[in-house]
C-alpha cells in the first residue's frame, strides 16, 4: 500500500515547510523547534482548515484541506521569510545542526515504520475505545459542514474534545485514505511525531554554543545529538514494572505448594494473586496479559468493595491501539512544553501592555501563539488544558525568578498570566465550546482512596530510579536548603491532606452532597470517612513518603534559582509538575459519572509519565555526560535497570499483540476488514452507504464495547442511537437520548406501517439497515419495509430500505 509513505512525504512536506515559521517563533531552542516543527506545522493547519469551515469559508472537502495548507505555507512564508536571510540565516543554522537534523529524520521514519509495521499486523478496530474512535473520524469524513454531526445520536453534533480527530481526517481528505486505514496511520504518525519531539526537548535542554567563527562551512559541531534519544525510549518504550512481575508469576516463583502467596497477595495486583497456569513459563501466557499494567492500583472503599483504577502510561496505549484523545494529544503537550522552555531560555521576549501598564515580559506573537496552542489542548484532551497553560506561566515565572529572585509578584504574574491565555485559547476556539457538554464536574475531596508505596512503585519505578539518581547528584553538588525544600514540599502535602479533611467534612454536612459523598465511599457515616482518612494514610505511607521524597529536593532546588546553573531549572520544574500530577488524586478527584478517581489519575497518571520521562532521561543523561566515575557508574547501573525493566513490557507487549510480527491474515492496514471477513454481506452493505447521499441510519441499538452502532462506525452516516452508555458520558447525562432505543426496538418489531413511518419521521431517518445483529437484537418485521420503502440494497440476508 502505498498509503503510509504518503502520509509520511505529507507530514514531513509540512514540517519542512514550516520550518521558517518555527526558526523565527522559536529562538530560545537550540534546534530552533526543527524537531518539533511537523506538529507545530500540523496544529496551524488544522487549526486553518477547522476554524474556516466552521465560519463557512471553507468547506469540508479535499479542495478546502489543500486551500487550508497553502494558506499555512503562505503564513510561513511571509513571517519566516527573514529567517532565510540576515547575519544568521537559515541555511548556516543547518550546516551548524546538521547531525541533530539527521537524527530527528532518522527517528522519525523509524518510529513511523516501527508503528505502521506493529498496527499492520494487528489493524483490526474491535473492542475497547476504537469503534468510537472510527465513528469519529468517519463522521467527520463525510460531515458536509462543520461541526461535523454525531455518528451515535443523530441531529447533535459531536460533543467531544474532537480536535485530533479532525487532524486524521484532515490527513485522510488530503490523502485519499479510508477511515479505518487513517485510523491506523493515525497511530503511526503520532507515535513518530512524539518521538520527534520528546527528542526535540531533551536536545534543546542541553547547552549548544555556536561554532567558532573560524569553523569551515560544513564542519558540524559535536553537539551531543545521540543521547537526547533517552527521551522518546523512555516516553515511548519503557514500560511499568508489571511486565516484570508477569514473567515472575508466570514462572511459579513466590508461590507455596499449597497455592497460597504471601508475596502476591500482599502485593494486591488484580490476576497475579491467582495462581499461574501450569506449567511454569518464562513469558506471560494469560489472555491479554499485557491489560493488567493499565490496572495496577487498586482501591478499596470503606465496606472493602474493590474499585477499579485506570493507570494507563504510552507504552500500553500504543500496545492497545486506541486513537484515544490522550493519545492524540501527545504530540501537542511535548510541543507545549518546547514552547516553555523557548519561554525560559528568553524566545519571545517583548512586551504586553494595557492602559501603559506593562502587563507580562512576552511578545504579542508569542503569546498569540501560545494561546493558539494551548487552546488547542483543550480542544484535543481537556484534561491536558490546566497543565500546560501552569507550566507556560510556570516557566515565566521561573525565567524571572533566575534573575531577580522570588517576589511574591510572581504570583500574580502566574495567574494573570494563566488566566489570560485561557481566556484568550477559549475564544479562539470558541465554535468548539459552543456545542461542548462534558460529565466532569467539579472537585471531589478525597478521604479514603490512598495509593500504596508498593502500586506506585510498581507504576513508575522505572521513572522514579534514574529521577532519584539526577536529584541525589543534584543535592550532593548544589547543597539546596533541603530544610526549606521539607518545609516546601512537607507543605504541599499537607495542604492537601487539609483540603480534603475541611472540604470532606463540609460536603458530609450539606444535605445536598450528603448522601452521594458519602455513599461513594460506601461510608457509614461522616465521622468514619474521616478517621478513614487518617488510619489509611497512616497504614499505607509509602506512596505519600515516595512523594514527599521527590518534591523535597525539587522544591529545595527550585527555591534558589540564582543560585543554580540555569539550565537545570527548567528540567526542575518538569518533574515538580510530574510530582504535582501524582500527588492531586491523593486528595481531590474530579466528579464524573464513575463517582471515584479512575478517571483523574488516568488521566494525571498519563501526563505525569510525559513530564516524568522528559526530566529523568535529561537527569540521567547529565550524569552520563558531566558526573564523575561514580555518579556515572550509578547512573550506567540506574539506566540498565530501567531498561531491563521497563523495556519488558514493549517487547513481550508487542510480540504478543502481533504474533510475533507474524500475522496468520497477512498484513493489512484496513481496521476493517475483519468485519469484512465475518459478516460480508454488512459490509458490502455498508460501503454502499459511504457513497450514498447523506442521512440518518436506523440499525440496532445496543451496550458499550460490543458490535452495535458498526453501520455509523463504517459509513460515517449517523444513526439515531449508538452505544447509549458512551453518549450518556459525552454529554453529562441520557437527557438528549430520550426514548430513542425503545423507539427503534418499536420501529423494527412493529407491524403497524403507520407506528414506524412515526419513528422515521421523528428522527428523520432515511436509511433503515437490516442485518444479522437487527435480527439478533429483534423481532424484525420486515414485511412494512418492503411494502411502503425502496429496497436499495440487497445481499445475502442483509438490506437497506430507504424512505422516499
Amino acid at each position: 500500500m502505498l498509503s503510509p509513505l504518503i502520509w509520511y512525504l505529507l507530514l514531513t512536506l509540512t514540517g519542512w515547510m514550516t520550518f521558517p515559521l518555527a526558526y523565527r517563533l522559536l529562538p530560545g531552542l537550540a534546534d530552533r523547534g526543527y524537531a518539533l516543527s511537523r506538529t507545530l506545522g500540523l496544529l496551524l493547519w488544522g487549526y486553518l482548515f477547522w476554524i474556516l469551515a466552521s465560519l463557512g469559508v471553507l468547506y469540508n472537502t479535499p479542495g478546502g484541506v489543500w486551500l487550508a495548507w497553502v494558506l499555512l505555507a503562505s503564513l510561513s512564508f511571509a513571517l519566516g521569510r527573514k529567517s532565510l536571510r540576515g547575519k544568521r540565516p537559515l541555511w548556516r543554522w543547518l550546516e551548524i545542526r546538521w547531525r541533530m537534523v539527521l537524527t530527528v529524520e532518522a527517528l522519525f521514519a523509524a518510529a513511523f515504520i516501527f508503528m505502521t509495521l506493529v498496527r499492520a499486523a494487528n489493524p483490526d478496530i474491535v473492542g475497547t475505545e476504537k469503534p468510537m474512535e472510527l465513528a469519529f473520524i468517519n463522521a467527520i469524513l463525510h460531515s458536509p459542514a462543520f461541526p461535523p454531526h454525531d455518528p451515535w445520536l443523530s441531529g447533535y453534533a459531536i460533543s467531544y474534545y474532537y480536535f485530533g480527530y479532525v487532524l486524521v481526517a484532515m490527513l485522510a481528505k488530503a490523502t485519499a485514505t479510508a477511515g479505518p486505514v487513517a485510523f491506523n496511520l493515525g497511530l503511526s504518525a503520532v507515535f513518530a511525531l512524539s518521538a520527534a519531539g520528546a527528542y526535540g526537548v531533551v536536545y534543546d535542554l542541553f547547552p549548544h554554543p555556536q561554532p567558532p567563527p573560524l569553523m569551515g562551512r560544513g564542519e558540524g559541531v559535536g553537539d551531543g545529538a545521540g543521547i537526547p534519544l533517552l527521551a522518546p525510549l523512555f516516553l515511548l518504550l519503557t514500560g511499568n514494572l508489571e511486565a516484570l512481575l508477569e514473567v515472575l508469576h508466570a514462572r511459579g516463583l513466590f508461590w507455596r505448594p499449597d497455592g497460597t502467596s504471601p508475596f502476591w497477595a500482599w502485593l494486591d495486583i488484580r490476576d497475579l494473586v491467582t495462581p499461574p497456569q501450569a506449567p511454569p513459563s518464562w513469558t506471560p501466557t494469560r489472555f491479554w496479559w499485557w491489560w493488567r499494567a493499565s490496572r495496577v492500583l487498586q482501591d478499596y472503599s470503606l465496606s472493602g468493595a474493590p474499585k477499579e483504577i485506570i493507570d494507563e502510561f504510552p507504552a500500553f496505549s500504543y500496545v492497545l491501539g486506541d486513537l484515544h484523545p490522550h493519545v492524540l494529544a501527545m504530540p501537542f503537550a511535548l510541543l507545549a512544553a518546547g514552547l516553555s522552555l523557548n519561554l525560559y531560555r528568553g524566545g519571545g521576549r517583548g512586551r504586553i501592555t494595557a492602559g501603559g501598564r506593562r502587563l507580562w515580559h512576552i511578545s504579542p506573537l508569542s503569546f498569540g501563539l501560545a494561546a493558539l496552542l494551548l487552546g488547542g489542548m483543550a480542544f484535543l484532551n481537556l484534561w491536558d488544558f490546566p497543565v500546560y497553560v501552569g507550566l507556560f506561566a510556570a516557566a515565566y515565572v521561573l525565567r524571572q525568578a533566575h534573575f531577580h529572585g522570588w517576589e511574591w509578584a510572581h504570583l500574580g504574574d502566574f495567574l494573570s498570566l494563566g488566566a489570560a491565555l485561557g481566556a484568550a485559547g477559549g475564544l479562539l476556539y470558541l465554535p468548539f465550546y459552543l456545542g461542548f457538554s462534558s460529565q466532569a464536574g467539579g472537585p471531589v475531596p478525597n478521604l479514603v482512596y490512598v495509593t500504596r508505596g508498593a502500586h506506585l512503585w510498581v507504576m513508575f519505578g522505572t521513572l522514579f530510579v534514574p529521577l532519584f539518581l539526577w536529584l541525589s547528584y543534584l543535592t550532593w553538588r548544589e547543597r539546596p536548603p533541603l530544610k526549606r525544600g521539607l518545609l516546601l514540599g512537607g507543605g504541599l502535602l499537607l495542604a492537601g491532606f487539609l483540603f480534603a479533611l475541611l472540604s470532606g467534612a463540609l460536603a458530609g454536612m450539606l444535605p445536598a452532597v450528603r448522601d452521594v459523598f458519602l455513599g461513594g465511599m460506601d461510608a457509614p457515616s461522616l465521622g468514619a470517612a474521616l478517621t478513614a482518612a487518617f488510619t489509611r494514610r497512616l497504614r499505607a505511607p509509602g506512596g505519600w513518603l515516595t512523594l514527599l521524597a521527590l518534591l523535597v529536593p525539587i522544591t529545595a532546588l527550585l527555591a534558589v534559582p540564582r543560585r543554580l546553573p540555569r539550565r537545570c531549572l527548567f528540567p526542575l520544574l518538569l518533574a515538580f509538575f510530574g510530582a504535582a500530577l501524582v500527588l492531586v488524586p491523593e486528595f481531590v478527584f474530579l466528579r464524573d459519572q464513575f463517582g471515584w478517581r479512575m478517571n483523574t489519575i488516568f488521566k494525571f497518571y498519563f501526563q505525569g509519565w510525559l513530564l516524568f520521562s522528559l526530566a529523568a532521561a535529561y537527569g540521567i543523561a547529565v550524569l552520563l555526560r558531566e558526573a564523575d566515575s561514580r555518579w556515572k557508574g550509578a547512573a550506567s547501573l540506574g539506566l540498565l535497570l530501567t531498561l531491563g525493566g521497563g523495556l519488558l513490557y514493549p517487547l513481550l507487549g508487542f510480540y504478543t499483540r502481533t504474533e510475533g510480527f507474524h500475522p496468520p491474515l497477512g498484513w493489512n492496514l484496513d481496521g476493517g476488514a475483519y468485519l469484512e471477513r465475518q459478516s460480508p454481506d454488512d459490509m458490502a452493505a455498508i460501503h454502499w452507504l459511504e457513497s450514498a447521499p447523506p442521512g440518518t441510519v436506523a440499525e440496532a441499538v445496543g451496550g458499550s464495547y460490543s458490535a452495535f452502532a458498526r453501520v455509523a462506525t463504517y459509513s460515517g452516516h449517523p444513526t439515531v442511537l449508538g452505544w447509549p452508555g458512551h453518549e450518556s458520558q459525552w454529554r453529562g447525562g441520557a437527557v438528549e437520548q430520550g426514548s430513542r432505543e425503545t423507539d427503534i426496538r418499536r420501529l423494527y418489531e412493529t407491524p403497524s406501517w403507520a407506528e414506524a413511518e412515526t419513528i422515521l419521521r421523528q428522527y428523520g431517518v432515511r436509511y433503515v439497515f437490516v442485518g444479522a445483529l437487527e435480527r439478533q437484537a429483534y423481532r424484525v418485521n420486515e414485511r412494512k419495509f418492503r411494502q411502503n420503502m425502496e429496497l436499495v440494497f440487497e445481499q445475502g440476508e442483509t438490506r437497506i430500505y430507504r424512505l422516499p
